[in-house]
C-alpha cells in the first residue's frame, strides 16, 4: 500500500468544534476503494473527497466513506471517560453487588440458630446454599446472553430486583421448601447480577486499570459477605430467634436495586459523551459459539470450579466446625469465618493493581491456590491457632478472583464477555451444587458434632483433594500462557493496553 502524508483542513475541522489538528498516516485502499490511516482507522473516499481524511477515535476498524464536507456525528471523536467518572460508575455497581453478597453469605452465621430452633440438618442447611446454586448451571448460560442482547443496564436492574424478591420469599416462613425457592430466586438473581457487573466493568475499563477496577468492585462484594460473616457480632439480638436476621437480608436487598438504577443513570449519560468498551446488543448468538472458547479459557473454568469449591462451601460450614471441633464462641466463630472476605476485600485491588502492572497472571493464580492447600488438614489435625489457616485462606481468596474473572477480557472476545462470564458462572455453580452437598452428606455421614469432632475430618479430606486439583489447573494455564498458543495473561501489562 503507498503512503500518503495528509495534513487535516483546520478550517473544517474547526467548524465541528470537537477534532483538533493532527497529522496521519494514510494508505490507498483499492480493495475498499477507499484511505486507511493507521491508529484509528476511519477515512474519507477519495473519489468523491479528494483524499481528505478526518481523525475520529470511535467504532475503531471500520472504514466510513464520507459523502459530504460534514464529519458523521457518528464518527466524531468522543473524549475517553475521565476518571473520576469511571470510579463512580464503579461505585454505583458497587452498592448493588454488595446487598446481593450478604444475600449469599448470611446463611453460614444463621446454620446453628436453623439447627436449633428449626432442627434443620446440614444436610437442609447444604441444600439452602446447593439450592442457590443448582438453577445457575443453565441460568447463568441464559441470563450471559441476555447480557449481550440487552446490555448491562437493564440487565442490573432486573436481576438486582430478583435478588430483592427473593430475599422476601426466603424470610417468609419456616418451611424448608419455601426458604428453598426464596433462595433459588435470590441464587439466579444475585450471580447474574454479579455477572452483568463483570461485563460493565470491562466496558469501562478496556483502555486500561481493568483488574484494578475488578479488584475494587470485589471489595465492595467481600464486604457484603464480611457484613454477613460478622453479623453476629453486630446484629447480635437479631441472632435469638430465626427469621430477624433472614429480615436484615431483606434490607441489604434494597442496595441490589439503588446501585443498579445509578448505575443505569451513570452509564446512560456516559454512553452520550465518552467513548466506551464495545459490547454487542441485539446480535445473533449461536450456542457453538458459547462452547467455543480456547484452551485458556476452559483451564481457566477448572481453576474456578475447584479452587471456589474450597472456599464457598467451607463458609457453609465454617462456623458450625470452629464452634463445634475448635469450641470457640459463635461471635469468634463468624469472625474467624469473617477473615476470608475481610482480607479479599483489602488484597483484591492490589493484586489487581500488580497484575495490571506486571503480568503473570497464571502464576498469580497457582500461587494463590497453594496457599489453600494446607488449611484444611491444619484445622482438622493441628493445634495451630484458627486464624492463621483463615488468614492463608484469606489471601487466597483475596489474590486468585482478583486475577481470574479479568482475565477473561484476554482469552474471549469482547463482544462476547457476557456468554463467557455466564459459562464460567454456570461451571462454577454446577462444583458449588454437588460439593455443598458432598460436604454436608460427609458430616451427618460421619456424625460430625461438638461430641464427634473428629466427624470433621473427611470432609476436610475432601476439601484438601479439590485444593490440589486448582494447584494442577492453574500449572496447566500457566504451561499452554508461556507456550505459542497464549492468549496474554503473562505479558499484557498496562503500559501494553
Amino acid at each position: 500500500m503507498p503512503k500518503i502524508e495528509h495534513r487535516f483542513d483546520d478550517a473544517t475541522l474547526a467548524r465541528e468544534g470537537r477534532v483538533q489538528k493532527h497529522i496521519v498516516d494514510v494508505f490507498e485502499d483499492p480493495a475498499r476503494q477507499g484511505l486507511l490511516y493507521t491508529g484509528t482507522e476511519i477515512c474519507a473516499n477519495p473519489a468523491r473527497r479528494g483524499g481528505e481524511c478526518y481523525h475520529a477515535l470511535s467504532h475503531p476498524g471500520r472504514i466510513v466513506a464520507m459523502t459530504d464536507n460534514r464529519v458523521p456525528p457518528e464518527v466524531v471523536a468522543k473524549p475517553e471517560p475521565s476518571r473520576w467518572y469511571r470510579w463512580i460508575v464503579l461505585l454505583g455497581m458497587s452498592v448493588a453487588v454488595y446487598g446481593s453478597y450478604y444475600s449469599f453469605d448470611y446463611i453460614g452465621p444463621l446454620a446453628p440458630l436453623l439447627s436449633r430452633q428449626l432442627h434443620f440438618s446440614d444436610s437442609q442447611i447444604g441444600l439452602l446454599q446447593a439450592v442457590y446454586s443448582f438453577p445457575n448451571i443453565v441460568t447463568m448460560l441464559v441470563c450471559g446472553v441476555v447480557i449481550d442482547r440487552i446490555g448491562t443496564r437493564k440487565s442490573m436492574l432486573i436481576f438486582g430486583t430478583m435478588v430483592f424478591v427473593g430475599l422476601v420469599v426466603t424470610a417468609l416462613s419456616p418451611s424448608i421448601a419455601v426458604m428453598a425457592s426464596g433462595r433459588l430466586l435470590v441464587g439466579t438473581g444475585a450471580e447474574a447480577l454479579a455477572l452483568a457487573s463483570n461485563v460493565a466493568i470491562a466496558r469501562w475499563f478496556w483502555r486500561g486499570e481493568l483488574s484494578l477496577g475488578f479488584g475494587i468492585r470485589s471489595s465492595f462484594c467481600r464486604l457484603g459477605s464480611f457484613s454477613a460473616q460478622v453479623s453476629p457480632t453486630w446484629a447480635a439480638g437479631a441472632y435469638v430467634y430465626w427469621q430477624w436476621p433472614l429480615l436484615i437480608g431483606v434490607g441489604f436487598g434494597v442496595f441490589c436495586i439503588i446501585g443498579a438504577i445509578l448505575y443505569w443513570v451513570l452509564d446512560s449519560r456516559g454512553e452520550r459523551r465518552f467513548e466506551l468498551g464495545h459490547v454487542a446488543h441485539g446480535g445473533k448468538v449461536v450456542l457453538r459459539d458459547v462452547f467455543g472458547f480456547g484452551r485458556s479459557f476452559w483451564l481457566i473454568a477448572a481453576l474456578c470450579v475447584t479452587f471456589y469449591g474450597c472456599i464457598f462451601p467451607f463458609q457453609t460450614f465454617g462456623q458450625k466446625l470452629l464452634i463445634e471441633s475448635r469450641h470457640v464462641s459463635p461471635q469468634t466463630a463468624s469472625l474467624l469465618v469473617g477473615m476470608e472476605p475481610l482480607f479479599s476485600m483489602i488484597g483484591m485491588p492490589l493484586f489487581g493493581y500488580l497484575v495490571d502492572r506486571y503480568g503473570r497472571r497464571s502464576l498469580f493464580m497457582m500461587y494463590g491456590s497453594l496457599l489453600i492447600v494446607p488449611v484444611f488438614l491444619m484445622l482438622a489435625y493441628t493445634d495451630i491457632p484458627p486464624v492463621i489457616p483463615m488468614a492463608m485462606m484469606g489471601i487466597a481468596f483475596a489474590l486468585v478472583p482478583a486475577v481470574m474473572w479479568p482475565a477473561l477480557a484476554y482469552v474471549v472476545d469482547r463482544s462476547r464477555l457476557g456468554s463467557a462470564n455466564g459459562m464460567l458462572d454456570a461451571i462454577q455453580q454446577l462444583g458449588l451444587v454437588v460439593i455443598n452437598l458432598l460436604i454436608g452428606w460427609s458430616n451427618d455421614h460421619w456424625l460430625a458434632s461438638a461430641v464427634n469432632p473428629a466427624g470433621y475430618r473427611p470432609s476436610m479430606w475432601i476439601f484438601s483433594t479439590i485444593a490440589l486439583a486448582a494447584v494442577a489447573f492453574a500449572y496447566l494455564l500457566l504451561r499452554v500462557e508461556t507456550g505459542p498458543h497464549a492468549r496474554g495473561l503473562e505479558t499484557i501489562t498496562t503500559e501494553h493496553q
